[in-house]
């Protein structure tokens, strides 16, 4: 039976690393003589100009008939006068509601061939490697009322948890914590919101089933600093949506770039992919995009919705041999650094494929 893969590239680059991510699966199911079927709908800001909608009836109802969806990027300048109910990101917003995803696994890695990359220290930032398990489904993106009154000049979001909804995304950090390095650091603003008293106190009784591994809690303001100074002293860092946005795209800074970063939801009906970084419609059709969250974004895809973990670890392995080897693209290469080779999007994506040993 094949493999149902929903691609929805979305804006910007996202059509370009989504080509080299489909590609590389591609490569990987052929090897393995396994069938993939791919398809492919709108979303976002090109679904808003066709379809007069974020998110098109079609591709809805395609994302929950696949065994995985494989997002690009939304957004874009064109499109920020919209209201914020109709712009792209309320169509993603809406298809991780619809798919029912609450927990996005975003990792962020010392990679050592790009560790000159990253603006921290050498012996702070090598090694390191955290898991961040971020609530998807509540807190500030999703709570009511929201408001943005523009008579009155004022605008109101909506910070809500339930304890179960803040046990269960608790229960994958932690499950996840022990196929790792057994310690969970959770992160809240418990000083201040009654929010984050209840998902510490939630967080903290959950910890009594899992007595073999350690937690600790973090305000997220110091957890900002500390991402900085003490990358290496993580292993899962478990956040609310909003605080998980923000730390994870702070953690950037370990590998050196937005563009190497992968994410996963799981926990719904289909589990939703997308790399980490946005559309950036700046650079969009010009070939500077890094395709390499997308292809490892993959490998996500295979790891935990095809269950092919030997290829997802092959993957891996055929994106650092290429950095290895001193291949980059543009966001890889810093100030007047020498000694690599630049790509284009589809030269990067190409080097890849010819590096898998499957």
């Amino acid at each position: 039976m094949a493999f149902r893969l929903l691609v929805t590239a979305g804006d910007g680059i996202g059509p370009e690393v989504t080509r080299e991510a489909v590609a590389v699966l591609q490569a990987v199911f052929s090897h393995a003589d396994k069938s993939l079927e791919v398809t492919e709908r709108r979303i976002g800001g090109v679904a808003i100009d066709t379809d007069g909608t974020p998110l098109p009836q079609e591709t809805l109802d395609a994302a929950l008939a696949s065994d995985a969806v494989l997002l690009g990027a939304v957004g874009g300048s064109k499109w920020n006068a919209l209201p914020p109910d109709t712009r792209p990101e309320a169509g993603l917003l809406q298809l991780r509601a619809a798919l029912g995803g609450f927990a996005n696994l975003r990792p962020a890695f010392s990679i050592a061939e790009l560790a000159a990359n990253s603006p921290l220290k050498l012996e702070i930032v090598s090694g390191a490697d955290i898991l961040f398990v971020r609530e998807l489904l509540g807190g500030l993106y999703f709570g009511a009322p929201r408001e943005w009154n523009r008579q009155t000049g004022e605008a109101w979001n909506t910070m809500r948890y339930t304890r179960e909804e803040i046990a269960r995304v608790a229960r994958i950090a932690f499950d996840l914590a022990q196929k790792r390095r057994k310690k969970v650091t959770s992160v809240d603003k418990a000083n201040v919101l009654e929010v984050s008293q209840l998902w510490r106190a939630t967080v903290t009784e959950v910890a009594k089933e899992y007595p073999d591994v350690t937690l600790e809690h973090q305000l997220v303001d110091s957890m900002a600093m500390l991402i900085m100074t003490a990358p290496r002293s993580y292993d899962v860092v478990l956040t609310e949506n909003l605080f998980g946005d923000i730390l994870s795209d702070e953690s950037a800074v370990i590998t050196g770039s937005l563009g190497m970063l992968p994410s996963a939801t799981i926990g719904g009906k289909v589990n939703l992919y997308e790399p980490i970084h946005g559309s950036a419609p700046d650079i969009a059709g010009k070939g500077l995009a890094n395709p390499l969250g997308a292809i490892l974004t993959g490998a996500l895809v295979l790891r935990l919705s095809a269950n092919m973990e030997a290829e997802a670890a092959a993957i891996q392995a055929a994106v650092r041999k290429v950095l290895e080897m001193g291949f980059r693209t543009p966001d890889l290469v810093r100030g007047d650094a020498t000694g690599f080779t630049v790509l284009t999007t589809t030269e990067m994506g190409a080097k890849v494929r010819a590096m898998l040993h499957l």
